[in-house]
């Protein structure tokens, strides 16, 4: 790859993750609940990705009886990851809930063993140890009637999830498009929670919609497209290595628009729970290499 082309490469990829980042600051500013700003995130990312295929002649088509089970339960792990995600920021603010989500990737590299036949490094076991400790230091206390407590036991859970998505469709982003695959778990995430437009109050859609809006388009169209995009340039590894920037953005965003500062102990934290990803990711680089 050219200098000049790498670096522009780069750029595209911090995009893509800055925007990916405002999901954050988003899911904290949405005054609705979290199933609700889900369903309308997914609806409309949806018909802007669905309008993008279209363009660009991505075909939608997929053998449903070998893959349909999996893009759904890929689907319902997302739409449960993204909902307790949106749950843990309403509970405690935008480090505490990202820093909490980023546990998942040494939680995918302790669930692989149990769904591939590979064997669980002694590595990532410590590592493990590691995000708990890191994961202790974003914990106020241990009082479970402490929201911020809440926010960081379900922003890992929100991160098992999202692992387990992850893992679910491993296998199908080597036969399908990255973004068809996207668009069918939104498509199928908003089949599943209409539900809760009955069961939430919605008077205030409307108030809410330019944010929503964004969080469709901009943070979920638009950035998880150019991330896809990314793995055009880059290894899954070195964009795994570059990703773990994205809570410093999330909480940087958070600072100038939300006025929220994290304390000594998050920042902590999530320096423990970061360095874990950036070596799992390094030494998962270097085995590419």
């Amino acid at each position: 790859m050219e200098k000049n082309s790498f670096l522009r490469h780069i750029i595209e990829l911090n995009i893509a993750l800055i925007l990916i980042s405002t999901s954050g600051v988003l899911g904290r500013y949405i005054n609705l609940a979290p199933p609700v700003t889900i369903w309308f995130r997914c609806v409309l990312a949806a018909v802007f990705l669905g309008l993008y295929c279209w363009k660009i002649g991505i075909t939608l088509k997929f053998d449903i009886r070998k893959n349909g089970f999996s893009f759904l339960l890929g689907s319902i792990f997302l739409g449960i990851h993204w909902i307790t995600y949106f749950y843990s920021l309403k509970l405690s603010n935008v480090a505490i809930a990202m820093l909490s989500l980023f546990t998942f990737p040494v939680i995918t590299a302790l669930l692989e063993p149990l769904f591939f036949k590979i064997k669980l490094d002694p590595w990532q076991i410590f590592l493990g140890i590691i995000v708990l400790i890191g994961v202790y230091f974003l914990m106020p206390d241990f009082d479970f009637s402490n929201d911020y407590t809440k926010g960081v036991l379900i922003g890992v859970v929100s991160a098992f999830f999202y692992a387990l998505r992850n893992i679910v469709l491993k296998k199908q982003l080597v036969i399908y498009q990255p973004t068809m695959l996207m668009f069918y778990q939104l498509l199928f995430i908003s089949s599943l929670l209409w539900p809760v437009l009955f069961m939430f109050d919605t008077s205030n859609v409307m108030v809410q919609l330019p944010a929503i809006l964004t969080l469709a388009l901009v943070t979920t169209a638009i950035g998880h497209t150019l991330f896809v995009m990314s793995l055009k340039s880059f290894t899954a590894s070195t964009v795994g290595i570059f990703s773990s920037i994205q809570p410093v953005y999330g909480i940087v965003l958070a600072y100038f628009i939300l006025d929220e500062l994290p304390s000594a102990n998050i920042l902590i934290g999530g320096f423990l729970i970061l360095s874990t990803v950036g070596l799992e990711s390094f030494k998962t680089y270097r085995k590419d290499y």
